[in-house]
């Protein structure tokens, strides 16, 4: 999958649907037999298929025009919306999966039949199990020179990565409701599902603060990547007419939008004439090898000597 996912973001809509149907399965399960866990993971579905919507509205904001206030753009408008859906997860997600286990271990309930219980969870691993490997393929597809876990940490665009953090904390959780269910009916101790929850909300939780620790760094202002820089630094060292390249500052204004600032040397020997052209061939290569570069700033460093030309 190559397509851009900012403007085809198959990846999200691809979790709101299985989301959607998973949390009217996973409450039904719940209501049928009084589990705690599944009631912990119905809730992650809702908050999910919330977040999901976040997304797509921060995606629609960040494609807003430049404007006299945003000279730039609106690009991390998808930064700030991905930080809110950190803060649901861990709020609605997490907090309530913890109030329900710990309500659930003060006042126990048996199971009745967990038969649904293990429809459900079969059903719903499938569904995210899809969503999933399209959130990763995606994710892949963009560096497919990283590793998994790499190319997971240094994506730029959170309608990729937030969907494999929370359809991966989603996996992780059920996992746990079918352990916390079988251990439940097999024991005949029902305070097994109350501790289920428990422990779905601290995996919400963690995963919460990762999404937001990654939406922060952007939000703020993170580089590209350091392979980037360095081919845009080669790019303008490569020219005859430079003789240094002191700094190559670049920062993310959205998952495809890059702010390029570079300090050039030039031949002083140089004409202002020659200087310029040179300027316009660096420019011209950095936006062919790398699209993303939307904005050029070249500061020359050295003009003393030129040929007014």
């Amino acid at each position: 999958m190559t397509s851009n996912s900012s403007e085809n973001p198959i990846t999200v809509y691809a979790a709101i649907a299985a989301n959607f149907i998973i949390a009217i399965a996973k409450f039904t399960a719940a209501f049928i037999t009084s589990s705690s866990s599944m009631l912990s993971e119905g809730i992650h579905s809702v908050v999910d298929t919330g977040n999901e919507c976040l997304l797509l509205f921060g995606l629609k904001r960040s494609k807003m025009p430049a404007d006299d206030l945003h000279p730039f753009g609106h690009g991390k408008e998808i930064y700030f919306w991905s930080l809110v859906v950190a803060i649901v997860l861990f709020g609605i997600g997490g907090g309530m999966s913890i109030y329900e286990g710990i309500t659930h271990l003060l006042r126990p309930e048996e199971i009745k039949d967990p038969t649904w219980n293990y429809v459900v969870i079969g059903v719903a691993f499938i569904s995210e199990g899809t969503s999933w490997l399209i959130a990763t393929r995606e994710l892949r597809a963009r560096r497919p020179q990283l590793g998994f876990w790499k190319a997971f940490r240094r994506s730029k665009d959170p309608s990729v990565f937030t969907v494999v953090g929370e359809d991966s904390a989603a996996l992780a959780g059920l996992l746990v409701a079918l352990l916390s269910v079988f251990l439940t009916h097999f024991l005949q101790n029902p305070y097994m599902d109350g501790i289920g929850s428990i422990v779905i909300g601290f995996i919400l939780s963690g995963m919460a603060f990762f999404i937001a620790f990654e939406s922060k760094a952007l939000l703020v202002g993170e580089s590209a990547d350091p392979e980037v820089v360095k081919k845009i630094s080669d790019i303008a060292t490569d020219n005859p007419a430079v003789k240094n390249v002191w700094r190559t500052l670049t920062m993310h204004f959205g998952p495809d939008q890059v702010l390029l600032n570079m300090d050039v040397e030039f031949d002083p020997s140089l004409s202002v004439s020659s200087i310029v052209e040179a300027i316009d061939q660096m420019e011209a290569r950095i936006r062919e090898s790398h699209p993303q570069i939307r904005h050029i700033f070249i500061e020359v460093e050295s003009l003393k000597g030129a040929k007014q030309k």
